[in-house]
This record gives C-alpha cells, structure tokens and sequence, in this order.
C-alpha cells in the first residue's frame, strides 16, 4: 500500500468509496457525492490523503476547516473513508497515523471528528489514535426520515501548537 496526496486523478475512485459510505447510511448526512470542484473547495489544500493498492484508492483522509475565524486556524475536521472490500486491512489506520503526521507539520494542533455512535469501527479507530469524546448531539438532523445523533471527538496535538 502506498499513501500519497490526493490529485485530481483520484477523484472517482474518492467519489465511488464517499457512495459507499453514503450508502451504508452510518457515515455522513449527505446524500450525494459532490462533484470535484465543490469536494476540492471544501478541504484543507494540506493533509489530503489517498491510499493505494494496485493503482486503485481503497481509502481516503482529507481535513476540512472548521471555521474561517482565525483563532481556529489550527482546528480542522476529519474525514476518513475505506472502500468496503478493504475494510479491516489496517488502511485506516495507516491514513489516520499519516493524517495526523502531516495535520501537525501543518500547524493543525486539534483535529474533530462527528460521527454517528452506531459506527462502531469509526468511534474505535479514532480512539486508537488519541481521539476523546468530547460531545452528544442529540438529534442534530436528520437522514432521510430518521432523527440522527452524532458525537465529536477530538484530539489535541503534543507537538502542534504547543507554545
């Protein structure tokens, strides 16, 4: 497996994973793939990550800013997604060490997370790496007719911001 920055190039195979987990209804409130530009203008230009394995993107780690306030610069959302059939093969936690890695380089010294409680290998794999919970959002919106809830987590750098 290789892990290199994201390029354009990448974008079906990123596009047809982020379906999948769309699909699985446990990973994000969206309900369509954006297209390239919109994904492209939503990410941090740093810490965009895709796995490879025989050519192919089997996973994808970008960050998102959270704010446009500058005080919160250095805090950005994550976002991590594996294609189905290579889940459990160690790829997410090969883009989380890497993601962190370069968040830091970057000066990010917090990352967040939402995520629905009910996935389970989210929640676990973002606890491995340091992640705390750190808030409930009880029936923050909805997915199709069902009322979600989410939880944040985060995690604060050791190196990044630290002065």
């Amino acid at each position: 497996m290789e892990i290199t920055a994201i390029a354009k190039e990448h974008y079906p195979n990123i596009s047809r994973i982020y379906k999948e987990g769309i699909e699985t209804g446990h990973a994000t409130f969206e309900t369509s793939v954006p297209a390239w530009e919109d994904w492209d203008k939503s990410k941090l230009k740093h810490s965009r990550l895709a796995a490879i394995v025989n050519d192919i993107v089997v996973g994808w780690a970008a960050l998102s800013p959270v704010s446009n306030r500058c005080v919160y610069g250095g805090v950005a959302e994550v976002s991590i997604y594996i294609s189905n059939v290579h889940k459990g093969k160690g790829i997410g936690k090969a883009l989380m060490a890497r993601l962190i890695e370069d968040s830091e380089v970057h000066g990010i010294w917090t990352l967040q997370s939402g995520m629905f409680p009910e996935n389970e290998a989210t929640v676990a794999l973002h606890q491995r790496f340091g992640f705390r919970l750190v808030g409930y959002r009880e029936k923050i919106g909805k997915l199709g007719d069902t009322w979600r809830d989410t939880i944040i987590m985060e995690r604060r750098s050791k190196t990044a911001g630290i002065n």
